[in-house]
């Protein structure tokens, strides 16, 4: 039989699960996601789920990973300092499609260079103020992002580029036209920004899991899960890092389709610092036409019809004052839970909590702990922010204790931020320890910490809560009228309508079935897959509330694992043909434009460069039997005496299931 391996490693937890031939569970496991360093969580879960099934490491074909890590980066800010190379663009352009704020004041080059629309340059590129550039910032950031004027036509200036920063810096580059053979420099040029942003941080955990992976005695090749639920290689994972965003969201669609058989319904994914919803149509995920949207970013990066809010079971708890009756709201930023701190550092934070309960006067951070995470890079740290990591150092900290100025509370973000520090304070995951709903971990820390939060004064001067059991039942609450929010903007956007109505007061009546002099209804017409460890603790609130099925397979805890097994490497690629002239086809290939005299001739000539490296792709991520397709979108004018051709747009793709080695056991 053949033995795979399926890894996920979620905000919260790391899942495992081992598969005979992509038909059968034989164990799953899970172990505590482990932030400072990811493999660890791994090699619990892949050791707990061996043992499980009392399989050999060796026995083992093929391992295959799905990861939120890109997902929770983007949607939470984090990831390297970049520095963006920008060929051929006005400094206004750097305000489209939001390039500015995912730059967040990183540098940036603007240079002269770039081409015309029909692949022909515009102006040299400016060489000597690339290497001025490269030589200031070499030892600053992480990495470099590249982005050319029509790059797609002719990607000679990013090539250029890109072996300057390579002799230069040594550093890891990005180059937009690698990423998408789409028109749209700002938007490929964001896009390239994220991928050089995420790219150590990929590179180190799968760098990390292999290596975990052997210590276990397992040699199998790594597959890593793509943001559409395609597989590529780990190798194609450490250069393309951008496209494994929605990675985890879109192995759990597969998983879902694999667990239920549901052929329409919406799929919803909870997990510790995201809620992923996405709708299954005829058995198969939508594929997002205008690119992955994480949290405020649109990309270009071909993935699953994805709606990711920031709201998990580790979201962090916000006091509302406003009014007169105050509230709660969740996230999008993920902490880590009061609860899990103290079953991890009982000694400081039980104490300190108990402290805080004591005191006449609450704390402006009472219930809010924070560590430093081993093993994330330093560079480029301001002197402020590094003179509070040091005094965080190795150890869990009330949060007051560490923070001496208001200043410092800007240097804790961006520390956060970087990925440097991690915060604790109340979530969901603690009031459901308070309402005995969850137990594993420390459920005294957790009804401390409610207790605490419920001190607060609302807009009347009364208190929140007294009662830490009420304010739990109100956290809870909350997370499902969110989540509820969450499915109705994209039921809403699948029905074409504006999503923006699921936040109106009608919609919201109507859910909780108004019926005074006006009647009012809402809900959902197709059911609802809910997924995720914590799904069966949160979701038949949901089901409810929405007036629909909530199905809740049993193994819906692992479905991203499951899903990172069944799925298939696929690999596109595309390009165009262009008309400049009458009489004139010029195909637009890596190594620069090329010209024919017949449509035909330049069409054969594309599906075949494409062919080529969509083959030579899937087999590099270990594609075995490949089948390929050619989809041709070809665009023409109608004159008054004949039809002419304008462009066409060649995507060929190559699929097959991963070769795995099959086992005696």
């Amino acid at each position: 039989m053949a033995v795979i391996l399926g890894v996920d490693t979620g905000g919260t937890y790391t899942d495992a699960v081992l598969m005979r031939d992509e038909t059968e569970v034989l164990a799953r496991a899970k172990a505590l996601t482990t932030r400072h360093d990811l493999a660890v969580g791994v090699g619990a879960a892949v050791r707990s789920v061996l043992n499980e099934a009392g399989i050999a490491p060796g026995a083992v074909g093929m391992a295959s990973l799905s990861t939120t890590l890109a997902t929770n980066a983007l949607v939470e800010g984090q990831g390297g300092r970049v520095a963006l190379i920008y060929v051929g663009f006005r400094a206004q352009d750097l305000e489209a499609q939001g390039l500015a704020d995912a730059l967040k004041g990183d540098p940036v080059c603007l240079l002269k260079g770039g081409h015309r629309h029909d692949g022909t340059e515009a102006v040299p590129l400016d060489e000597i103020a690339l290497l001025a550039f490269l030589e200031t910032h070499k030892s600053k950031v992480s990495g470099f992002a590249v982005a050319s004027q029509f790059a797609t036509r002719n990607p000679a200036h990013e090539l250029r580029a890109m072996e300057l920063v390579h002799e230069v810096t040594g550093r890891p580059v990005s180059a937009s036209h690698q990423l998408s053979a789409k028109l749209g420099g700002p938007k490929r040029a964001l896009t390239a920004v994220l991928n050089a942003r995420l790219i150590g941080m990929i590179d180190a955990l799968i760098g990390r899991a292999e290596e975990e992976l052997r210590v276990i005695g397992i040699e199998a090749p790594m597959m890593v899960v793509r943001g559409d639920g395609a597989l590529m290689s780990s190798a194609q994972a450490r250069a393309r890092p951008i496209e494994t965003i929605l990675s985890g969201p879109a192995a759990s669609i597969v998983g879902a389709r694999w667990l239920t058989g549901a052929d329409h319904a919406l799929v919803s994914d909870i997990g510790g610092t995201t809620t992923d919803v996405a709708m299954l149509r005829d058995g198969r995920p939508e594929i997002d036409p205008d690119g992955a949207r994480v949290g405020p970013y649109r990309t270009m990066v071909e993935a699953v019809a994805m709606r990711t809010t920031g709201l998990g079971g580790d979201s962090e708890v916000h006091f509302l004052s406003e009014g007169l009756v105050g509230g709660v709201s969740l996230g999008p930023r993920r902490v880590v839970p009061v609860s899990l701190l103290a079953h991890e550092a009982p000694d400081v934070v039980l104490p300190a909590l108990e402290a805080q309960v004591r005191a006449t006067t609450p704390g402006e951070h009472d219930g809010r702990f924070v560590r430093a995470v081993a093993g994330v890079g330093m560079d480029g740290l301001a002197e402020r922010d590094a003179a509070l990591l040091d005094r965080i150092g190795t150890g869990v900290h009330p949060l007051a204790a560490v923070l001496r100025t208001r200043m410092e509370m800007g240097a804790l973000k961006r520390l956060v931020a970087r990925g440097l520090v991690q915060v604790a304070a109340l979530t969901p995951s603690d009031a459901c320890h308070v309402l005995g709903e969850l137990t594993a971990w420390n459920a005294n820390a957790a009804h401390l910490a409610c207790q605490l939060f419920g001190r607060r004064r609302t807009g009347s001067g009364d208190v929140l809560a007294y009662d830490p059991i009420v304010l739990a039942q109100r956290i809870v609450d909350q997370l499902r009228d969110q989540t509820a929010i969450a499915l109705l903007e994209v039921a809403l956007a699948q029905d074409g309508m504006d999503e923006g109505l699921a936040h109106h007061i009608l919609m919201q009546k109507g859910l909780n079935g108004h019926a005074g002099a006006v009647r009012i209804a809402t809900g959902l017409n197709v059911p609802v897959v809910g997924l995720g460890a914590s799904a069966a603790t949160y979701y038949p609130r949901v089901g409810v509330l929405m007036g629909t099925d909530m199905i809740l397979p049993a193994d819906a805890g692992v479905a991203n694992a499951i899903g990172a097994v069944v799925g298939r490497v696929v690999v596109r690629r595309s390009g165009s043909v262009t008309a400049p002239s009458d009489g004139l086809f010029r195909v637009h290939l890596e190594g620069g434009p090329v010209d024919f005299a017949a449509s035909d001739a330049a069409l054969a000539r594309l599906e075949s460069v494409l062919r080529a490296q969509a083959c030579e792709a899937a087999e590099a991520a270990g594609a075995a039997e490949i089948e390929v397709w050619v989809d041709r979108d070809i665009r023409t004018a109608k004159t008054e005496a004949r039809e002419v051709f304008v462009e066409a747009t060649l995507t060929v793709e190559a699929t097959g299931r991963p070769r795995v080695a099959r086992s005696q056991t």
